[in-house]
Order: structure tokens, then C-alpha cells, then sequence
């Protein structure tokens, strides 16, 4: 077995919170010092909510997929179905009211996946992916006004084919596919 690494923790010398945005974001800037003594005089962390992705299989065995547009890049994907832990909720009850609220889907067996950072240099969170297997269509989605989602049924196949060709660059999403996927060789 591995042994896990000794945890070498900087010291805070100063920090300040340069951003406020309440749960959604949130920007410090420290000034920290390392180990060996060095000082880095402007480390930047940004503070999210905890994620949570769901890999939604149905009955008959069609994952459940979205397409979204993403401003930032300008682009339409596939992705997962995807969101925020919203305060006093667990991830999993997270992942399961964004099921339900982006696609209709729900019910099924759900487990918990894989837990990621998402970018432990400078970001606080963690992406919690669940797989729920067996969910059905129980009701229409329910968007809020600034969702614009589609949803799309592919089977294991078109999905691998997704990962394979690059359409699935969302690397919080493609991480736990490929995953799923090297399992089940």
C-alpha cells in the first residue's frame, strides 16, 4: 500500500479577503511561508461551494446527458448533470435535487463515485460525483431562469465515442467517465 505524503502545511502570514460574493465565490489574497523558510508574498485562493456531477444511467441502461452552452469558452458540450452543494445539503442531496430539477430524472440506486479537487492549487472545494444507476423520467424539468439545458440520451457506446473524439471537455465530467469506464474492462 501507498503511504500518503507527509502533510507540509505553509504558515499564514496575512491574509485578506479581496472579493466577497457571498456562497457562490469568494477571492483572498495571502501572503504565506513555506516549509524551507521562502515567502510568497501574494498567493490568490478562490472559495467555492462544494460541486457534485451525476453519472444518471436509466432502466434501459441510456446515460442521461446534458447540453449546455459555457459562456467562458464561447461553446455548446455534453456534460454531466452538474451543480452546486447548496448550504446545509449534503452532496448527495445535492446531486439528486440537480437531477431532478435539470432533467426530470430520478429514483434509481445512487452511490458516491469519486471525490476530486478541482484545482487544489488555489481553489477550496471539492467535486463529488455520484452514480445513479436505474433512474426513470418522473416529471418535467424544472429550470430556473438562467438554465438553458437540453437534455440527450446516449447509450455506453455514444458516450465512449464523446470521451474518445474530445465533445466531452469538461474535465470534472470526462475524469469519472473515464473511471466508469476503466471499470468496467
Amino acid at each position: 500500500m501507498i503511504k500518503k505524503p507527509e502533510n507540509r502545511k505553509w504558515k499564514v502570514l496575512k491574509s485578506e479577503k479581496l472579493l466577497n460574493k457571498g456562497t457562490w465565490m469568494n477571492l483572498r489574497q495571502e501572503k504565506v511561508q513555506l516549509p524551507s523558510g521562502a515567502i510568497v508574498p501574494e498567493w490568490f485562493i478562490l472559495e467555492f461551494p462544494d460541486w457534485v456531477n451525476v453519472i444518471a444511467i436509466t432502466e434501459d441502461g441510456e446515460f442521461v446527458m446534458e447540453d449546455q452552452y459555457r459562456h467562458a469558452i464561447g461553446e455548446t458540450h455534453y456534460e454531466l448533470v452538474a451543480g452546486v452543494v447548496d448550504p446545509g445539503e449534503t452532496p448527495l442531496e445535492a446531486a439528486m435535487r440537480e437531477l431532478d430539477e435539470e432533467t426530470g430524472y430520478g429514483g434509481g440506486e445512487w452511490s458516491l463515485f469519486m471525490k476530486l479537487s478541482p484545482n487544489p492549487t488555489n481553489h477550496t472545494n471539492y467535486s463529488y460525483t455520484f452514480l445513479a444507476t436505474g433512474v426513470r423520467k418522473i416529471r418535467e424539468q424544472h429550470l430556473e431562469s438562467t438554465e438553458d439545458i437540453h437534455i440527450d440520451l446516449f447509450t455506453k457506446e455514444e458516450v465512449r465515442e464523446l470521451l474518445d473524439s474530445g465533445e466531452l471537455i469538461q474535465a470534472l465530467h470526462a475524469a469519472p467517465l473515464w473511471k466508469y469506464f476503466a471499470l468496467e474492462r
